[in-house]
């Protein structure tokens, strides 16, 4: 009973840690494993160990992963590859279909680049479009927002999802291919919540023009003219994709692609995360119109994206160390067995992230923290299989949607950004997070029912 005690205060401390104190999510999941370890019983060198080997082994799984990802979004975004794919999907829905080509440019972009910085980056489109077609800036400013939410919170290789797949052992491929899968129909969800209730509220498309005037990253039309071509702009997010996947089902029991030989071998190198991630390094600097070796520099565009993605690799190795501890205390065993009557199933990893992601504001905390905490439980609950794993990863990432509000940085990118107030703000992006991630919770509790 101490241990489940125990674990409560930690799930406290670390959201009153991270949101009252403002202290870093790094030293808040540091200090909560340590002070777990201690205050559980286990010897004090069997703490340091799990603290160390815990936060290794994370990090040496997706660290360069994460790294990679980061380069390759900072490439695309940079280059003018993102809008130039934004346009792109514009030109096959239609300019009168601006919410449903807004989510899916949402759907697309936020796969290697940030929500928060994505949203900046296409809300000159946005706005734009909204005007052309006459509509009301606020269903346009929703599809777009929740579309990146899709992605940014279940597809790797975004640093949240790859951060739980590493801490809880799963099969990247998978992920990729499931999170994909229910991402998209999160993504319709948002699209209709943005026509049949965002419709309803009427913002003028110049609303929000002085927050981006103020912030965008690359005139619109330079990103015209000199951004890469749709194909080149696939080709570092998506080659990874299909490497990873493919190698991931090639893998499976009924050996689809035969047995052991150079193809599966080769085959299997070229899809490991890592290497698959830094073919696509190589292609996103082909991007940029005129390539400078500047760009490679510690202040130039690698620096930068390095310089991002060391806090989130360090938050996911701490999240490691706190599961790590909590797997050697022995609370598996406690937990799991009453957990496993309540027969929650899928669900519990989706409302423990919902909870925490409600409680401090952001998603990637909330995605490393509840992955560190479900790690040791799920041989016990039964969600031990390389599915369940890949499914556990997209379920903690529907709960890391809900819901976006005041304590989330990326509620005041979209509201600010779209010309909306705190009250039109909560109706909108809050309730849309919502609507989203439930139907995403759905979403993946059909395909466990169906395919396990």
């Amino acid at each position: 009973m101490w241990l489940v005690v125990l674990l409560a205060l930690s799930i406290v401390f670390i959201v009153l840690a991270t949101t009252k104190l403002k202290m870093h999510p790094f030293l808040a999941l540091l200090l909560t494993a340590f002070g777990f370890g201690i205050l559980s019983g286990m010897p004090l060198k069997d703490v340091v160990d799990s603290v160390n080997k815990g936060f290794g082994g994370t990090i040496g799984y997706i660290g360069i992963v994460i790294l990679a990802g980061a380069i390759i979004g900072a490439f695309l975004e940079k280059s003018g590859g993102a809008y130039r794919l934004a346009t792109s999907i514009l030109k096959l829905t239609g300019e009168r279909q601006v919410p449903l080509a807004m989510g899916f440019m949402g759907y697309v972009v936020s796969i290697p680049v940030f929500c928060d910085s994505a949203f900046v980056l296409l809300a000159p489109l946005m706005r734009a479009l909204a005007s052309k077609a006459g509509i009301t800036l606020a269903s346009a400013a929703v599809a777009l927002s929740l579309g990146l939410y899709a992605t940014h919170t279940m597809v790797p290789p975004t640093p949240g999802p790859v951060a739980a797949a590493g801490i809880l052992g799963a099969d990247l491929g998978l992920v990729i291919m499931w999170g994909m899968a229910v991402g998209l129909v999160s993504m319709i969800a948002g699209w209709l919540f943005a026509i049949l209730v965002a419709s309803r509220v009427y913002i003028s498309p110049d609303a929000g023009k002085k927050a981006n005037a103020d912030s965008a990253s690359a005139p619109l039309v330079s990103a015209q003219e000199d951004g890469p071509s749709v194909t080149r702009s696939l080709l570092p997010i998506f080659l990874p994709i299909i490497l990873i996947v493919t190698r991931s089902i090639g893998e499976l029991p009924s050996k689809p692609f035969g047995e052991a030989g150079a193809f599966t071998e080769v085959l299997g190198f070229l899809g490991q995360p890592v290497v698959a991630l830094l073919i696509g390094v190589a292609l996103a600097m082909t991007l940029p119109k005129r390539f400078d070796k500047e760009m490679l520099s510690m202040t130039g565009w690698v620096g930068e994206a390095i310089v991002g993605a060391a806090t989130i690799i360090i938050i996911t190795g701490a999240g490691g160390a706190f599961g790590k501890v909590l797997q050697n205390s022995g609370i598996a065993n406690v937990i799991g067995g009453a957990l496993s009557d309540a027969n929650l199933g899928i669900w519990l990893p989706f409302l423990i992230a919902a909870g925490i992601k409600t409680a401090q504001g952001s998603s990637t905390v909330a995605i490393i923290t509840t992955a560190g905490l479900l790690a040791p439980l799920l041989a016990t609950l039964g969600l031990d299989s390389d599915t369940h794993r890949a499914l556990v990863v997209i379920a903690i990432g529907a709960g890391a949607m809900v819901v976006s509000h005041a304590n989330d940085s990326y509620f005041w990118v979209v509201t600010q950004f779209s010309g909306m107030d705190v009250k039109t703000g909560y109706k909108l992006q809050t309730v849309g997070t919502l609507v989203q991630g439930l139907t995403a919770a759905v979403a993946v509790y059909l395909v466990s029912s169906v395919v396990l």
